[in-house]
């Protein structure tokens, strides 16, 4: 008999045959095009579309599967899957288990682990900083957690004493899932003060502005994005800024290159969230605002005049590199980088990362460690401009849906929105849609 299990068992499945205790094979049925731009890991293609003749003898053939073996079916919408996965009953296959709601639940997969802290003094305020990430795209969000005690700061309004709530928290670059955040600080006694994001995101469809409402709190943004006409109401944080987290300051940095309004923070000198500025292994692309067509870049045109690339990246590759040199690296060696994002390839394969394992590094290990880092800052802008990735899926729409311009209809169109890994990092030089039923 066919079991069906939810996207969350078929992440810890896979995370139990990572590590040995299991073994199975995953059969994605979609069509070649979307199996070949986004897929699980070590998944095997055969295509399968439902009312269609199956033959079992061409299936064994192509994939080299047995009744022997336990396959787990996926496809989009998990309808096709299901019924292929009857067909594999059928024929003699008695381990066959169904991913519900197919690639579109497994974009909705989410791990959160904490981010290790270096020493900090005995006297400091409590402090941890959980990492809420989104496996299939390879999304970060985090949630900064202080003690109970306020400093002066007048931001963060005081949560109710009769909320249960021992901490206070607040959340950054949430997605649309704001459920994990309540979930995460939940689990720590603490209750969410405000809601921030990095910059206005160009590859998810951002639940910032959402969960504020929901709880009632703040939304920040950096106060550039006044200057990218962001419909969505939010609170102006300007660079070098304060808020504060249950004694904890969290200092507004103004990091603009992969976007003009990007801001990272940096929590009580122990870590910094860098947005999509500073990844483990890579720096932020630098042109999707632009070819978005939501800023006005003719001030820079005669910097861009003998640029191969899209209009304005020059540019920004030149804020990028101040904002890094100048800002970021200019911090002690020790401050955990927490980054906005890791690299899901389109084989779902995530280099050296570990979903459900921290994704961080320090100030110095990215100095020494990131090739392109390395670079004057002419070479830096000729390598970020040379050659522009992949962009990510619907990009335009997501920016203007995030500036509050646009919006999805209804959930089923914000799915297919955002399906797909991020393409927010830049191609180094250092080789660091699903349609079917």
């Amino acid at each position: 008999m066919v079991e069906t299990i939810s996207a969350d068992e078929f992440r810890d499945r896979i995370d139990a045959r990572r590590r040995g205790e299991r073994t199975f094979a995953v059969v994605d049925t979609r069509p070649e095009e979307s199996f070949a731009g986004w897929r699980v890991a070590d998944a095997v293609h055969y295509f399968y579309k439902p009312f269609h003749e199956f033959d079992v003898d061409d299936f064994e053939r192509e994939t080299g599967l047995s009744p022997d073996d336990s396959v787990v079916t996926l496809c989009a919408k998990g309808k096709a899957s299901n019924d292929f996965a009857a067909e594999l009953d059928t024929a003699g296959y008695d381990d066959v288990v169904v991913v519900a709601d197919g690639m579109r639940g497994w974009s909705a997969v989410y791990d959160r682990t904490a981010v290790p802290l270096g020493d900090r003094p005995d006297a400091a305020p409590p402090l941890d900083v959980v990492q809420v990430q989104r496996r299939a795209k390879g999304c970060l969000g985090y949630l900064a957690v202080g003690g109970r005690e306020r400093g002066p700061a007048d931001h963060v309004p005081a949560a109710s004493d009769s909320d249960g709530a021992d901490r206070v928290a607040v959340a950054i670059d949430v997605s649309r899932h704001g459920d994990e955040w309540i979930e995460a600080a939940g689990e720590r006694g603490a209750s969410i003060a405000a809601v921030l994001d990095t910059h206005v995101h160009a590859d998810h469809l951002s639940g910032g502005r959402a969960l504020a409402d929901e709880l009632g709190v703040p939304y920040y943004l950096a106060a550039a994005a006044a200057d990218r006409d962001v419909a969505a109401e939010f609170e102006p944080i300007e660079r070098n800024e304060t808020l504060d987290v249950g004694g904890v300051d969290l200092k507004a940095l103004a990091t603009p290159g992969h976007t003009d309004d990007g801001a990272s923070y940096l929590v009580g000198d122990a870590a910094v969230l860098t947005g999509d500025t500073l990844f483990i292994d890579s720096v932020g692309r630098t042109e999707l605002q632009f070819s978005a067509g939501d800023a006005d870049d003719t001030a820079d045109a005669d910097v861009n005049a003998d640029a191969d690339d899209e209009p304005g990246a020059a540019a920004a590759a030149r804020r990028l590199y101040d904002s890094l040199h100048g800002t970021l690296l200019a911090e002690p060696d020790g401050v955990a980088v927490c980054p906005g994002h890791f690299a899901v390839a389109n084989d779902g394969t995530t280099g050296d990362v570990v979903p459900g394992e921290p994704v961080f590094t320090t100030v110095g290990d990215a100095r020494r460690g990131i090739g392109i880092l390395g670079l004057d800052r002419e070479a830096f802008v000729e390598r970020i401009t040379r050659t522009l990735p992949e962009k990510p899926p619907n990009y335009e729409s997501v920016i203007a849906a995030n500036r509050g311009v646009e919006a999805p209809p209804d959930e089923t169109a914000a799915i297919e929105l955002e399906l797909g890994p991020n393409r927010c990092a830049a191609d180094s030089g250092s080789g660091s849609t699903a349609d079917d039923d």
